[in-house]
């Protein structure tokens, strides 16, 4: 295939991926739904067969290979956006849910998973180590989903659940990881050595928890260093930062595998160091990974798509399974693991538990799981990989379309809060600055008392430095006049936002309040009209 025909090819898919994404957010439904269903339809067991045209195929090894470059950047993103100040207060239940948790989901899971082939004899009987593998695959929570659903909903959640359920989603994932790939070699060796090998669970946990220590460990050294090196290099070329943060990420997911830790936990912790540290350029950076992170998991999803053979999908021997798995899973497995987890942490309440048990999302990462199942030539990958993907589309239908429901029903939804990033004033200002800086929209409330900035209310150690007209900025002055429908670019401390907030609020009562007394008076004049003209005929 010509090159420049994959370049078209690849832009188009892009841009209808692009074009499902907003339709996404209009209706509501999971972009992940709609990625992967764009990615079928062009896929080489796709809807282009039907039209006569040959579908895009790809391998499993390059699936692998870009899927591991995606899920690096996407967990490295995930670090640097968390701040620790948010995630302090639930860092021992968050930590709990992304150990234990997964723990506990994958061995409820696969001992139900093992009992269900062996009841409805869908394939050949599996081992128990199988059905583990297949239960590992599937045990963490995907972030990316679940708050991608709540913004585009516009709702945040009480108690303190969002950093939770942040740090959860975002820390699951490695112990899944080494989960899967521990599974897969026991799986493999079976396998190799056949069904009388000696198979112990000691050496299991040691694996797991050299991995986790090790991850943990590397990523917070590593990630202090580079860091320290990146205060003290001074680059030439300012658009070089985030190729250095970008080159930070993959060094460390790299020198971790070679130690035998787990890198996706390493990146994470990396990430998690580098986001909360002071650096050149840091504002920059982040931008530059956040529309990385976009890229990569539109790839990603795309490529699933394409792997995906859409009349297996409709075998008896893999929906059947699927269904009940997800029953399980959804009603059995995370439930009881948020209740166990959830037991030492007395200020979670019940429905607290609910809302936590029920957001068991399920995401991409499960089905690269499965694509490493099919990589390292595990017996009956195809059919992990089927019944994992129609599980995830389970998952993303019943959990992910119903997930504001819940949280309205067991009243824990509440207003999202305020974004804290400039949308129309696109500058790059000291962290301190910038962690203080707000967008102000100026509204008739706030000039009753006058359109000048020294006749607006501001509250005390409050500076307003620019002032956005359509498409103008100009810096202003006591006596510059304000229209309604100006951005203000303000500098407040947290007493002063608060002060601000009240004022802003008064003012737009004291409007409503105006605005009654003017309907009631006109209403009683046109009524004295109306009697007077009555008289009068």
């Amino acid at each position: 295939m010509q090159v420049e025909l994959v370049l078209l090819v690849l832009s188009l898919l892009f841009f209808v991926s692009i074009f499902a994404d907003k339709i996404g957010y209009k209706y509501g439904v999971p972009a992940l739904l709609l990625f992967l269903a764009v990615g079928m339809f062009f896929g080489s067991h796709g809807m282009a067969t039907l039209l006569g045209t040959k579908g895009i195929e790809i391998e499993t090894g390059t699936a692998q290979a870009i899927s591991t470059l995606a899920m690096c950047i996407i967990l490295f993103t995930g670090g640097m956006e968390t701040r620790l100040s948010d995630i302090k207060s639930v860092l021992a239940p968050g930590i709990t849910l992304a150990t234990l948790g997964v723990l506990v989901t994958c061995v409820i899971t696969g001992v139900i998973i093992y009992f269900i082939f062996g009841w409805i004899n869908a394939v050949a009987s599996i081992s128990i180590w199988m059905a583990l593998l297949m239960a590992a695959t599937m045990s963490s929570t995907d972030s990316a989903s679940v708050f991608s659903i709540l913004r585009t909903n516009g709702i945040g959640l009480k108690h303190n659940l969002r950093p939770l359920l942040e740090l959860e989603s975002g820390a699951n994932d490695p112990m899944a990881y080494v989960l899967t790939t521990t599974l897969i070699g026991v799986v493999v060796g079976i396998e190799t050595a056949g069904e009388n090998g000696n198979i112990t669970a000691l050496p299991i946990v040691q694996t797991i928890v050299i991995q986790l220590v090790m991850g943990t460990v590397l990523g917070f050294a590593l990630g202090h260093g580079l860091v320290q090196l990146m205060r003290r290099v001074k680059l030439g070329n300012e658009s070089l930062y985030p190729i250095m943060v970008l080159t930070a990420c993959i060094f460390i997911f790299s020198v971790t595998y070679y130690l035998q830790g787990n890198t996706y936990l390493a990146v994470y912790v990396g990430g998690l160091i580098i986001g909360n540290n002071k650096f050149t350029r840091k504002r920059q950076t982040r931008s530059f990974f956040n529309g990385l992170t976009w890229l990569s998991q539109l790839v990603m999803f795309l490529m699933l798509g394409l792997m995906v053979e859409p009349t297996n999908l409709l075998n008896y021997h893999v929906w059947l399974p699927c269904l009940i798995i997800s029953i399980v899973m959804i009603g059995i497995s995370r439930p009881a693991a948020v209740l166990l987890c959830m037991l030492p942490f007395k200020q979670y309440r019940q429905r607290d538990k609910m809302m936590l048990g029920w957001v068991g999302l399920k995401g991409a990462v499960p089905i690269i799981f499965a694509i490493m199942c099919k990589a390292n030539g595990v017996p009956g990958a195809d059919m992990i990989f089927n019944i994992v993907f129609l599980c995830t589309l389970v998952s993303l239908l019943t959990q992910g379309t119903t997930l504001t429901y819940v949280a309205k029903k067991l009243r824990l939804n509440t207003e999202r809060e305020e974004e804290r990033s400039l949308e129309h004033f696109d500058m790059d200002l000291p962290e301190e600055i910038q962690s203080s800086a707000r967008e102000v929209e100026v509204k008739e409330s706030m000039l009753t008392g006058g359109n000048t900035l020294r006749e607006i209310k501001i509250p005390p150690h409050t500076l307003i430095i620019m002032v956005r007209r359509g498409e103008d900025f100009f810096i202003p002055t006591g006596s510059s006049a304000l229209e309604i429908g100006d951005q203000l670019l303000v500098i407040r401390d947290k007493d002063a936002e608060a002060t601000f907030k009240q004022m802003t609020n008064e003012a737009e009562e004291e409007a409503q309040w105006r605005a009654e007394i003017k309907a009631k008076a006109r209403a009683r004049f046109d009524r004295l009209t109306a009697w007077t003209r009555k008289k009068k005929s």
